[in-house]
């Protein structure tokens, strides 16, 4: 059995044309994290952690959406690549590899988020090399690996759709069916934006959040989480880190990138609450409760 779970981890496996990386069996502390969203500061300052945390670049998973919103994608891509930290493809790096018009974000057509990415998604696409191109075409769709005695399975929207916005007080219901086709215990997401943890009987869906914007919190520190597998035993913890927004907002005022997100970054309010649910929508500002 383990000869074979050896061998499988060397190798990916496709489901409805998904790529699916098994990453074997991982020990140790892990550091998970999503949306860089071209955030090059939050990048540096999350690297530094993970070296002072003595957690190896392989232990380092990110929830997709390394480029989006923020100022430096290329540099972003290649300060990513540069760290050799694991990551699943988001929606943005799905369009931009297949050359896509839009970001794929699945914002309602005609949104302030919606019209901000016809701003920030051209400018992105703009920026990019070959090389940061090629490095997206070889990023798989999902992540599964053995932790503590639980199967993991990362996912960025969810396990069906890359764009879907599940949050924490999306019902556990539509959550449920994302845990069968591989039989998962712990599903670890990004997408939505806000750190979050939902647990069900032996299951768990854990968004660590994301580094390259606030979590509308009115805060411009951003969050990440760490996996300890202490004891053999799952332990998870939620953290924020500072870094130097103040330049992010800076360089993202180039009349190019929507102001309303150069704020955001400062202020850690957003501009609108129009992807949340009527919940998440009314915490602005007040906070993360976890």
């Amino acid at each position: 059995m383990g000869d074979f779970s050896l061998l499988f981890s060397l190798h990916t496996t496709k489901m409805d044309d998904k790529k699916i990386e098994n990453l074997g069996n991982i020990k140790g502390k892990v550091l998970l994290f999503g949306g860089v969203y071209s955030n090059l500061q939050a990048l540096e300052a999350l690297k530094k952690i993970a070296e002072q945390e003595n957690i190896d670049p392989e232990n380092c998973i990110c929830t997709g959406d390394i480029v989006g919103y923020c100022a430096q994608p290329e540099e972003t891509v290649q300060l990513f690549k540069l760290w050799g930290a694991k990551s699943i493809v988001g929606n943005v790096e799905i369009q931009l590899r297949e050359n896509a018009e839009d970001c794929g974000c699945d914002f309602r057509e005609g949104s302030r988020c919606d019209n901000f990415s016809q701003l920030w998604y051209p400018y992105a696409k703009s920026k990019l090399s070959e090389s940061s191109l090629n490095f997206m075409k070889q990023l798989p769709h999902h992540f599964t690996f053995n932790y503590a005695n639980k199967k993991i399975m990362v996912v960025h929207g969810s396990f069906f759709n890359t764009s879907e916005f599940i949050f924490k007080s999306t019902s556990w219901e539509i959550k449920a069916p994302n845990f069968e086709p591989l039989n998962s215990d712990v599903i670890i997401a990004g997408h939505c934006g806000l750190p979050f943890y939902h647990k069900q009987k032996s299951k768990l869906w854990l968004n660590p959040g994301v580094i390259g914007m606030p979590a509308n919190d009115g805060n411009p520190e951003v969050w990440y989480a760490i996996l300890d597998d202490s004891n053999n035993k799952l332990s998870f913890t939620h953290k924020t880190f500072s870094y130097n927004y103040k330049l992010t907002s800076k360089l993202m005022q180039n009349g190019l990138l929507p102001k309303e997100y150069a704020r955001t970054i400062v202020t850690g309010i957003w501009d609108n609450t129009e992807i949340l649910p009527p919940i998440e929508s009314g915490l602005q500002g007040f906070g993360i409760k976890l």
